[in-house]
């Protein structure tokens, strides 16, 4: 099947033999079976498996048009929420838009996000930010509680009411949430918000491909068909169960391989600003789904080249426990060539008529080898362009590798209960009714240390 996403393991001759690869093929059949039987640890969330062959087809029509009317109506739209309700969406709009996306002169409205970080500078600049403009809200929490995302809610809610009264207000507030229970749904049902619904198996962290993701994407006028079609393109090549044709699956097994071999962190590197987010997603994607039972990668990102100014020497002659998977965009949407200077004070003229995209090419090549050189196992994944259709073949790629992976780990891939843990002692410490013994506790904890 011709592909706009290829995984390239040309480079790994040197860290990864074929033998090692063949012994896992009977551990993926396994995991594959688990997976697809839904017969594995966490198997009541396996609704990600299937997003991109319309399940949430029923919702599109309605996400379009609360998009085409936020479009209409606003000049900002705030979404508020963290982790999987914030990562995935940011990471869609820098790669199909731009990082810069609020500053460039555009027909759709400015995107902020709030509700992901408790610091006041941060919530004060982006209430700064909309002021004297017509604003619009989409929350998104399961159950509306979560501590961050309820705390900004609050501060917004109060803003658009103040600004445009009740009544005005609920036609610029919607609600992504849980179908029928928790404290937002509650909330959207008495004040009449609309509302769109987080599918139950379904978890954060795969949720892109839900009104999670898509109605903020949808507001910053991307076309979500060819995004779900890329989706809907990638299951069917990533459920095929031979192994040798399987880039996902061959991809959870050289993480594997590797890890075993006291690679113990993998670094996602790119060589755009346009992909940066995608890192911060990756690393909550398999950061949540393998850190447990004192297992798991560590995974962080990178990009390339500026990263190669500051942790560049790490990576070249640090601790030997990093691999790293790079991804490797084809097509850039523009050229840019260097005109030659009669001078050449610079040193450059050299790469004068060059096309820049050749330059940054040049440098993966370049610094692919010397890290090679210096013990670091590569891995590629080819993109062809920054397209809808890729990053959603690109999304789904991590997310069926990530599943396998978790259990070949041997791992529920879908659940977090260490994030319970802060979540406690934030609430303990911060006053909480309820928590009056376990504040105690911790104050005595905190006075001892």
């Amino acid at each position: 099947m011709d592909m706009s996403l290829t995984l390239n393991t040309a480079y790994l001759a040197d860290f990864v033999s074929p033998a090692e690869l063949e012994a896992m093929e009977p551990y993926i059949q396994t995991a594959h079976q688990l997976l697809h039987d839904k017969e594995g640890p966490g198997s009541d969330f396996l609704g990600w498996l299937d997003l991109g062959r319309g399940r949430c087809s029923g919702e599109l029509a309605r996400i379009e048009a609360a998009a085409q009317k936020i479009r209409g109506d606003s000049q900002v739209l705030v979404v508020i929420g963290i982790g999987g309700s914030y990562l995935g969406a940011r990471a869609a709009l820098d790669f199909l838009r731009s990082p810069h996306y609020n500053a460039l002169p555009k027909d759709t409205p400015d995107i902020l996000f709030a509700g992901n970080t408790l610091s006041p500078d941060a919530l004060h600049e982006i209430l700064a930010l909309c002021q004297g403009k017509d604003i619009s809200l989409n929350v998104i929490s399961k159950s509306g509680t979560t501590t961050e995302s309820a705390l900004a809610f609050r501060v917004f809610r109060d803003l658009v009411e103040k600004k445009y009264g009740k009544e005005g207000a609920r036609g610029r507030i919607y609600c992504t949430t849980d179908k029928a229970r928790g404290t937002l749904k509650t909330l959207a049902d008495r004040e009449g918000y609309q509302t769109f619904v987080i599918p139950d198996d379904v978890g954060g962290r795969y949720s892109v491909f839900t009104p999670v993701g898509l109605l903020p994407i949808a507001v910053a006028g991307c076309n979500l068909t060819a995004l779900l079609d890329g989706c809907a393109a990638a299951e069917q090549a990533y459920s095929n169960p031979n192994f040798a044709e399987n880039d996902a699956y061959r991809y959870a097994a050289i993480r594997n391989i590797l890890a075993r071999k006291g690679k113990v962190s993998e670094v996602l590197v790119s060589y755009e600003p346009a992909f940066v987010m995608l890192g911060e997603w990756f690393k909550q994607l398999f950061g949540e789904s393998e850190g447990k039972d004192g297992k798991g990668l560590y995974p962080t990102s990178m990009c390339f080249s500026t990263d190669l100014h500051s942790l560049g020497q790490y990576v070249q002659e640090g601790s030997p426990v990093l691999f790293e998977t790079v991804l490797s965009l084809k097509h850039n949407r523009q050229d840019f060539f260097l005109e030659p200077d009669g001078e050449d004070f610079d040193g450059l003229n050299f790469l004068a008529n060059q096309n820049l995209s050749v330059v940054n090419h040049k440098a993966f090549l370049g610094t692919l080898l010397a890290h090679l050189q210096g013990g670091v196992p590569n891995l590629v994944v080819e993109l062809e362009d920054r397209s809808e259709d890729t990053l959603g073949r690109l999304i789904y790629f991590f997310e069926k590798a990530c599943a396998v992976s978790g259990y070949l780990l041997g791992v529920n891939p879908f659940d977090q209960p260490g994030v319970e843990a802060y979540k406690k002692n934030m609430f303990a410490l911060l006053g909480k009714p309820g928590f009056e013994a376990e504040k105690a506790r911790l104050e005595q904890l905190l006075s001892d240390l």
